[in-house]
């Protein structure tokens, strides 16, 4: 159970986050160069196997802030069961990510997510079902290979570091990832 702190911590997380996916939204509208891309992508913890690599669908809307510079916000859904099905791992993503681009189709940078994670356990289980909501960072890039006039293929993969404390947000001093992700999309041009 989450005492009166750790509810304003994370209410000011998701404040935090919504307000910069907000702006990065409000952007994409005035911006004439906003994309959306729904993208599919395979997720991996670092501390895991080869063989634990899990799928995952996305949606984020991209836009030109500057000239060699782009905002993103985005969401992502993705499940995990383990124990031979008696968890079930839920998470919901929401990041803003600010991208350079150097080049026209080459893109790096990194931005920040609230990650809401939700343990579900079989019901004759003695264990109760729970949410913890964290934030982490992420650094990464991509490659937009155009395929249309106002279409390309997103090609993108991160590092993400989670939050360890709660209470304490701090950046990451050292690169020691939790986990990856890859993803491939169709970025629209709107």
């Amino acid at each position: 159970m989450m005492n009166t702190q750790g509810r304003m911590f994370a209410a000011r997380q998701l404040a935090c986050t919504a307000l910069l996916t907000l702006l990065a939204i409000a952007g994409a509208r005035t911006a004439p160069a906003a994309e959306l891309i729904p993208s599919f992508g395979v997720t991996k913890s670092m501390d895991a196997n080869a063989s634990s690599a899990q799928g995952f669908g996305g949606l984020a809307i991209r836009t030109s802030l500057f000239p060699f510079l782009k905002a993103e916000g985005g969401i992502a859904y993705r499940q995990d069961s383990f124990a031979s099905g008696d968890l079930k791992v839920r998470q919901w993503p929401v990041t803003v990510s600010a991208w350079l681009t150097p080049f026209p189709m080459v893109y790096a940078g990194g931005g920040l997510g609230w990650y809401r994670t939700t343990y579900d356990y079989r019901s004759d289980l003695p264990y109760q079902d729970s949410t913890i909501r964290t934030m982490g960072v992420h650094i990464g890039g991509g490659v937009e290979v155009p395929v249309a006039e106002r279409m390309s293929l997103d090609l993108n993969g991160r590092y993400v570091f989670m939050q360890q404390d709660a209470n304490n947000i701090q950046v990451p001093t050292s690169f020691n990832p939790d986990f990856w992700n890859l993803t491939v999309g169709l970025a629209i041009k709107l």
